[in-house]
């Protein structure tokens, strides 16, 4: 194993993500989100169950700060050398009247850092309040200061080398969707479909593997599609379902998102005329989708289709995507709803999500795409139509 990228690809990131930090007068920024870390490091395992961080410094660069069983694959995934791998004793997991941090907040003070002003992502899902309580009582002259999403929206914008895996995972979410779309049938059950499904997404193609989706694959079956993210089940489909499949594609932790409905048996009227107006709506949306773009006024696009069609959808219609772990594939940073007054820049990836979940039926219809300086391209590109089987 090594890093997924060249060393300078690396630097540019580290570059980048300092001059923010000088821009926000922090001295170290203390990250919590695996993805992030995976951003700036490289560093990928399975780990984020146990508290970890990556210390990033103006003269130390990153310092990955984490469980001892863990250093190894810090070495086997990073560029980082041995001076830049920090790790707490075994007796610190899971122990009443400890906690990791106290012992990283020691090796922080060992760094200089403990009178200075210390970024941390506030949102993350997996660092905890007790983890920040543990750094504050350890540092109790540091400043800390909320950085969140600071991190995230540096890499808002991808690099030719991280489009790549992009589009390496948009080709296995498009391949997962072709296994859906030929196993889904009445009287299978759903979780036989969804190992087919699964197999598909780690194992790739003849080229490459596949990672485990950042967002669980989702199928929406009759009434569960009703709602946004139900699980799957050992029920079987049945004959005049509407089926949606929430599925993706992810490479090197690379996700792209893709949704796609069938329909077990005739269509209702309903939902071929349900379906034409989402597909000419996310026409609408990908038409104004552009560098420069504001987007609130994709949004705006989708909804003067839906108010013709008098539809209604109350949530968000897209958000940023790239590199991510669970539970999550999105950045948390762009989203395309109303009045939303993000600016879009060419490099950005969107998965566009148009779900349309009404009393005991719904669907799905999205595309993951990049964003260039005169319009979109769809890196994903399965059959949008509802497809209908006999």
């Amino acid at each position: 194993m090594s890093p997924a990228f060249e060393r300078e690809e690396y630097a540019q990131r580290l570059a980048r993500v300092q001059a923010q930090m000088a821009e926000h007068r922090l001295d170290a920024l203390l990250i919590g989100d695996p993805a992030n870390m995976n951003w700036l490091t490289g560093f990928d395992a399975w780990s984020f169950y146990v508290p970890q961080l990556v210390a990033v410094t103006f003269d130390r660069g990153p310092i990955w700060m984490g469980r001892g069983m863990d250093a190894g694959a810090a070495r086997l995934t990073t560029y980082l050398d041995d001076d830049s791998i920090v790790t707490y004793p075994e007796d610190f997991v899971q122990r009443a009247g400890v906690h990791p941090m106290d012992f990283l907040a020691e090796r922080l003070r060992a760094f200089g850092l403990s009178r200075k002003r210390l970024g941390y992502e506030s949102d993350t899902y997996y660092f905890s309040p007790r983890a920040l309580d543990a750094l504050r009582s350890g540092l109790p002259e540091a400043d800390f200061v909320d950085a969140d999403l600071l991190v995230n929206w540096v890499r808002a914008i991808k690099s030719e080398a991280e489009i790549a895996y992009m589009r390496d995972a948009a080709l296995i979410a498009d391949e997962a969707h072709r296994v859906a779309r030929e196993g889904v049938r009445p009287g299978v059950r759903q979780c036989d479909l969804m190992g087919e499904i699964l197999r598909c997404q780690v194992g790739g193609n003849a080229g490459f593997s596949g990672d485990m989706t950042a967002l669980s694959p989702l199928i929406l079956a009759g009434k569960a599609a009703s709602t946004a993210h139900p699980m799957w089940s050992d029920e079987t489909f049945e004959n005049g379902q509407t089926v949606a499949f929430e599925l993706g594609g992810t490479r090197h932790r690379y996700n792209a998102g893709l949704s796609r409905t069938v329909h077990l048996g005739r269509p209702p009227r309903v939902l071929t005329e349900t379906a034409s107006a989402v597909e000419e709506g996310l026409e609408a949306a990908l038409d104004v989708l552009r560098d420069g773009c504001v987007a609130g006024e994709v949004h705006a696009a989708w909804k003067r289709v839906l108010d013709r069609h008098r539809l209604q959808k109350e949530s968000r219609i897209g958000y940023a995507i790239g590199v991510g772990y669970p539970p999550d594939w999105g950045e948390h940073t762009v989203s395309l709803r109303a009045g939303e007054p993000t600016v879009i820049r060419t490099g950005m990836t969107i998965h566009v999500i148009l779900g349309m979940w009404m009393a005991d039926w719904g669907m799905e219809l999205s595309e993951t795409v990049l964003v260039g300086d005169t319009g979109t391209e769809c890196l994903t590109s399965f059959p949008r139509e509802v497809h209908l089987v006999d």
